[in-house]
């Protein structure tokens, strides 16, 4: 593949394929679209996970063994937070932190987040356009038996265990797709757009939520192809498998065609799926190693090719 590859991510397990695409799509031929749903103002900063956790990872930073965050963190800011009785439910490390203060700064100062999210994978040498889903603030709300809860207050204070009725994207009617995500699902040489195995519900829905999104990448002269994030029936990391039970849906490959069904034009099963009715392929899509990230990669390229 010599064209232009779109991918559409979020989370960790997003991550870890667009590591593998960087290593079989050609240099400058690579563009991720991130989820900003999980966004949120904490400590008076602006934290922006999915776009934080793919710069680390495409730059070599990312803590592999924590599974987020920094590789070498320390974290005494928290400690020193905690002795004055600061919130301390959300870790911050300390250099992590570095770029929550700059970003908020520049946003405060007039400038998008998409420039900002540019000029921090450039220099942190994440080797790829970086562009979030909107430069307008969208919130994803997890609706629950507990109440309505902010996405961290979920993920993160509540660590999912609040049990999910429903979820909505707070802000979503009044955004907009950004400017670079319009320019790269408009690209003439633009071979493939693949979607990850975020989890589609907190991952990859926030981004289809912006008006206009949707549209876009249907309209784009290539094809969808959407890599299964349940392997076998199993979710690999998170709440996937939670959500999914709670919202009535069986743990398949069938239920991710379904969910992304009038916008998917192919789907990359595990090789221990069973099949589905829509045009597909299967490898073994664990992603344990860089080798695994690549072939995965691959898989779904050939997949978008044929």
């Amino acid at each position: 593949m010599t064209g232009s590859v779109v991918v559409v991510t979020g989370g960790i397990g997003g991550a870890k394929l667009v590591l593998g695409l960087t290593h079989v799509v050609p240099a400058g031929k690579l563009t991720a679209i991130v989820n900003t749903g999980d966004d949120t103002d904490h400590l008076g900063l602006r934290v922006s996970p999915d776009i934080d956790t793919l710069i680390y990872t495409l730059s070599g930073l990312s803590d592999t063994e924590r599974g987020w965050g920094r590789k070498g963190e320390t974290w005494g800011f928290m400690a020193s937070l905690r002795t004055i009785g600061g919130e301390d439910w959300f870790n911050l490390g300390d250099h992590d932190l570095a770029l929550h203060v700059e970003r908020a700064r520049r946003l405060r100062a007039g400038e998008t987040l998409s420039q900002i999210t540019a000029d921090f994978a450039a220099k942190l040498g994440a080797g790829i356009p970086i562009i979030p889903m909107s430069d307008q603030p969208v919130a994803t709300r997890v609706i629950t038996d507990e109440g309505d809860l902010a996405f961290q207050d979920y993920f993160v204070r509540r660590r999912c265990a609040p049990r999910v009725e429903s979820i909505r994207f707070e802000g979503a009617e009044a955004a907009r797709p950004s400017p670079g995500v319009i320019e790269a699902l408009a690209a003439p040489d633009l071979e493939a757009i693949i979607i990850a195995p975020s989890n589609p519900w907190l991952s990859v829905d926030p981004i289809l939520a912006v008006p206009g999104m949707a549209d876009l990448l249907r309209a784009a002269k290539a094809p969808v192809v959407v890599v299964t994030p349940l392997p076998g029936g199993k979710a690999v990391k998170g709440p996937t498998a939670k959500i999914m039970e709670e919202l009535g849906l069986e743990l398949t490959a069938a239920s991710i065609e379904a969910h992304y069904a009038g916008l998917a034009d192919a789907f990359l099963l595990d090789d221990a799926d069973p099949p589905i009715g829509s045009p597909h392929a299967a490898c073994d899509t664990w992603m344990t190693s860089l080798d695994d990230r690549i072939r995965v990669a691959r898989a779904a390229l050939d997949l978008a090719r044929r």
